[in-house]
């Protein structure tokens, strides 16, 4: 036990600062045009056992939970959980996007907002900004992307509510979404967190929000499908901004059953080797074909996030391209 847990600290150590480390000549570059590495469900780490199913959820779900909880729940959760790190632990391994599914339980007079995959978090979604605000107060040249999705039960006054608490726990630290992000940019305002945001009328109030990134989910239960439709959608042509290659599998209810003693931890653990050749394949930038966040389950096993910042060395930006893209860092501080 002691020796991979040492390995891992130190792993997560060298890779808590990674942005600050990067070359000047990518100070200039939007934060979409490099490689950035994510966590998919972020928060599943803390999920309550005890926990009812999410109201998203199916009926003969919901009903099997209330009928069997001895036999479901334990099911539910090896199939839920996605992650295995806190969130501080992520960032300090050098996670740079943070996937936010956010509820407000059924029934609950409280304005208080959890997370959730199939079931809630132990934890509020407040308490965990202000886990993410220390961090960054002791990591400075970091830049995080907060993506808050897939609402499950909130009102318009729980988006308020939301909303307001990101502004409050992150304020200048917040980049507006009229900002070219990068990181001479971000450095010189001390902007330090995105925030997409799943709601248009949130959005249309708020120009600290960004609009939602889309998320590459394959929806896959073997990896040689998964790494095709991932290559399908490059041949399509990345967007034009922020964006998520997901390496995430996933399961269905004929994967469980033919798995009996399975999980989602080995399942992924499984499909590493060959993500992590498709991984290294790949290049950052501005380009049809290339990647921009690439987000993954249990990103404390293998090297995957060491691998995705490694990609930002294949960035050679040549000498007019660093000039013209100087200039337009130097404009969006003007018109500010």
């Amino acid at each position: 036990m002691e020796g991979p847990l040492q390995t891992f600290t130190h792993v997560c150590h060298e890779n808590g600062q990674w942005m600050s480390q990067l070359p000047e000549k990518l100070w200039d570059i939007p934060l979409y045009n490099l490689a950035l590495p994510g966590s998919h469900d972020t928060m599943t780490y803390c999920l309550d056992k005890s926990s009812a199913v999410s109201g998203n959820e199916s009926k003969l779900v919901k009903f099997l939970s209330k009928c069997l909880p001895c036999i479901v729940h334990p099911i539910i959760m090896k199939w839920s959980t996605t992650q295995v790190l806190t969130v501080t632990e992520q960032l300090e391994a050098g996670v740079r996007y943070l996937d936010f599914r956010i509820a407000h339980k059924a029934n609950d007079p409280s304005m208080n907002l959890y997370f959730v995959h199939m079931v809630y978090t132990t934890v509020t979604v407040q308490d965990i900004m202000w886990e993410i605000l220390r961090w960054l107060e002791t990591h400075p040249q970091e830049v995080v992307i907060i993506a808050c999705r897939n609402f499950d039960g909130l009102t318009k006054r729980l988006h308020n509510h939301l909303v307001a608490c990101i502004k409050e726990i992150f304020r200048c630290k917040l980049c507006p979404r009229n900002v070219v992000p990068t990181l001479r940019t971000m450095w010189h305002l001390s902007h330090q967190v995105i925030v997409s945001y799943e709601e248009d009328m949130e959005l249309e109030k708020h120009c600290e929000l960004w609009p939602p990134i889309p998320y590459w989910w394959g929806n896959k239960t073997s990896t040689r499908a998964l790494i095709r439709y991932l290559e399908r959608m490059k041949r399509m042509g990345r967007p034009g901004k922020f964006f998520v290659a997901g390496i995430n599998l996933t399961e269905n209810l004929r994967y469980i059953l033919v798995h009996p003693f399975g999980s989602l931890k080995k399942m992924t653990l499984q499909s590493l080797p060959c993500l992590k050749i498709w991984i290294k394949k790949q290049y950052p930038g501005p380009k049809k074909k290339s990647i921009n966040i690439i987000a993954g389950d249990f990103i404390g096993n293998n090297d995957f996030v060491k691998d995705v910042i490694e990609l930002n060395t294949k960035i050679n930006p040549p000498l007019h391209c660093q000039s013209e893209l100087e200039q337009i860092a130097f404009n969006s501080l003007l018109n500010l």
